[in-house]
């Protein structure tokens, strides 16, 4: 049923002037893969029921030493909905015979314009596509990866990427730094976070709330709350890093930045 229900989402009707106009713009299309056959091309209908082919070469314009597109990628894509455009077409009688996607020039298409435009200080969104202890990578659309340190995640201080993030997960970013010559790209999910005093404006003094202990220190407990509020509790015995919590909230001083709880269960 899913399946049908899919399918239905990327027919729109399109004449023939239509799709010519679209294969000169390279126009995006919301595709769904019906098939992978043996040589790893992509069978695929778009456009009101009309099918097309995406060759194995144009599923990505990332590639495995052997100088192919991923087998792995090409089987993923299945049964999924993905964006691509019209590589080639051709007509017989003013009749669709044959239609090329590709994925590819849309990944070249937007690595152009990042070259072109992107710098500190602007948001992108992505999908976490891997993730180490103390690093995640973000893909920020056409197969470029963006770089997000452990200590650009939060606001709150976590001992593992994973304590925040999952893959697949949809986030918007902050570019910290890009270098032109390396294409690296360093982002920052911190610094997209709102200031603290619209974080806080929902919370109020004497709410009894959920958290998770981060850090312990000399000072007491640091607990993380909703939207990346950081509070300080005492120091209760038998409370362990990572540890979701009852807290009351006591008191929250917007100037200072600090919030200060008590631990209930």
């Amino acid at each position: 049923m899913e399946k049908k229900q899919r399918k239905t989402n990327v027919k729109k009707k399109f004449s023939i002037e239509d799709l010519k106009e679209a294969w000169n713009k390279k126009q995006v299309f919301d595709i769904y893969v019906e098939d992978v056959d043996g040589e790893f091309n992509l069978h695929c209908v778009f456009a009101d029921g009309i099918h097309g082919i995406m060759p194995r070469e144009e599923v990505s314009s990332v590639v495995e030493d052997d100088g192919l597109v991923s087998s792995e990628l090409c089987l993923k894509r299945k049964g999924k909905i993905m964006q691509a455009c019209i590589k080639d077409m051709s007509l017989v009688e003013d009749k669709i015979d044959k239609v090329i996607l590709s994925k590819k020039d849309l990944e070249l298409k937007v690595r152009r314009w990042m070259y072109m435009n992107l710098k500190a200080g602007m948001k992108l969104r992505g999908v976490v596509r891997g993730m180490t202890d103390y690093a995640a990578f973000v893909d920020v659309g056409g197969g470029v990866t963006g770089f997000l340190k452990i200590e650009e995640i939060s606001t709150v201080r976590v001992q593992k990427v994973s304590d925040k993030l999952k893959l697949g997960q949809r986030v918007e970013c902050v570019v910290k730094k890009y270098d032109r010559d390396t294409g690296r790209i360093e982002l920052s999910l911190k610094d997209a976070q709102p200031k603290f005093e619209l974080r806080v404006k929902n919370l109020k003094e004497g709410a009894i709330v959920e958290g998770i202990v981060r850090v312990r220190n000399r000072n007491g407990l640091l607990v993380e709350l909703k939207n990346d509020i950081l509070a300080l509790a005492d120091h209760v015995s038998g409370i362990e890093i990572g540890q979701k919590v009852i807290v009351h909230v006591k008191k929250i001083q917007l100037e200072k930045e600090k919030i200060k709880v008590e631990i209930i269960g």
